[in-house]
């Protein structure tokens, strides 16, 4: 359903890097959210108070409550498609996560609402009214498999487009499955055994709803806080420049996002400093040109390495033989040395994993207490040890 739709009234749907076609997705999935849910309401509150059970009132809410989601989302999309102004040079596509805390913001009231009702009525012990058994069984039967739909269109929309609000849709549908489950449940325990768990039931599902709701607020918040990439887009971008020809290595990458379609990167690239200059910028051109036609705005700084000194190579090699043993994951980079007559000057930015407990006081100190003797014993003369400590921003 989803590609005959998309088919239907998206142009040029397969150009999701388009902002225009982004915004088509966002408008029909909230369409498509704001009908169907408005359906449902309707439905299950009619039901519900037909029948007195609060566990379907509650859900029909609910469904009222995922409409008015949708309503949001739809906002949302259409505000995150203006472009860059002078206030805001980035865009306006971190509003869709915004939208993705009101949704998370919205599960929330629904859950409490439906918890302090489900509770009123466990102490008043009212009993329900079922006069035709077999329709109210199958039209919650029908309000299940809709959820279900809408929940698989919602995921496949967000897989599509990369976004989180609609994924955020798509959970709360599929809660949904499992709230209206619980309560066709109570419904056939009360028919069957005459045990009326209405209100315990709908419990149950306030404080799924809950957690689920505090669950996808944590989502949505985190992008806007900013977060660190994922190690596969990481790897994604390290690779794609590592793979050009004079490329030695690549280190202080950091990774900003405005927007699942705006993602600013710099990165230090290490090449040969035997290399001619004219030439290494063209090539560093040439990566930032290519990258860019992919969806990657990025800033590269050029390292350039001594690759032929002996003596400086295996005093890299000695410092990381010691790095290791102060902990595995350390890291260095924009090593140069300097030599005289009387002593040796020893450069480098040493990178620091998040994972390590230390200040960065009381790691540059063992780091040079460490490596000072060493590289003296080694060299025969004084040693100067230049540190600058370097934040790890990636996973």
């Amino acid at each position: 359903m989803f590609k005959i739709l998309s088919r239907l009234f998206i142009k040029n749907k397969d150009d999701v890097q388009n902002p225009q076609v982004r915004t088509a997705y966002g408008i029909l999935s909230s369409v498509v959210g704001i009908l169907s849910n408005m359906f449902l309401a309707v439905l299950k509150i009619i039901l519900g108070i037909l029948v007195g059970s609060i566990s379907i009132l509650a859900d029909g809410v609910n469904n009222l409550t995922d409409s008015a989601s949708s309503v949001a989302t739809l906002i949302g999309f259409h505000l995150a498609k203006h472009p860059a102004d002078p206030e805001h040079p980035f865009g306006h596509e971190r509003i869709e996560y915004i939208t993705g805390v009101v949704i998370s913001i919205f599960i929330l009231i629904i859950g409490f609402f439906l918890g302090e009702n489900s509770i009123k009525r466990i102490i008043s012990h009212e009993t329900m009214d079922i006069n035709n058994f077999i329709l109210l069984i199958s039209l919650l039967i029908i309000s299940i498999g809709i959820k279900i739909w809408q929940g698989l269109f919602y995921r496949s929309c967000s897989k599509k487009i990369n976004s989180l609000p609609l994924m955020a849709n798509a959970q709360d549908s599929f809660n949904d499955v499992f709230a209206t489950t619980f309560v066709l449940i109570s419904i056939l325990i009360f028919y069957f055994f005459e045990i009326n768990l209405d209100g315990w039931f709908g419990v149950a599902v306030s404080l799924f709803i809950i957690i689920n709701g505090i669950k996808l607020m944590k989502e949505t918040i985190s992008p806007l806080i900013g977060e660190a990439p994922s190690p596969e887009f990481t790897k994604s971008i390290t690779d794609k420049i590592k793979s050009y020809e004079g490329i030695l290595g690549v280190h202080d990458l950091v990774i900003h996002s405005y927007g699942p379609l705006k993602t600013y990167v710099t990165i230090h690239v290490e090449v040969d400093s035997r290399e001619n200059i004219l030439d290494i910028h063209e090539k560093i051109d040439k990566i930032e040109r290519d990258l860019k036609r992919i969806g990657y705005l990025v800033t590269i700084h050029m390292d350039p390495i001594e690759v032929d000194n002996e003596r400086t190579n295996n005093l890299k090699q000695l410092i990381l033989n010691i790095l290791i043993k102060i902990h595995p994951m350390l890291q260095i980079h924009d090593f140069r040395v300097i030599h005289t007559n009387t002593s040796t000057s020893i450069f480098f930015d040493l990178v620091k994993p998040r994972q390590l407990k230390m200040t960065d006081e009381m790691l540059s100190s063992e780091v040079i207490n460490n490596v000072k003797k060493v590289c003296e014993d080694y060299l025969h003369q004084q040693v100067d040890l230049i540190i600058n400590i370097d934040q790890d921003y990636v996973l």
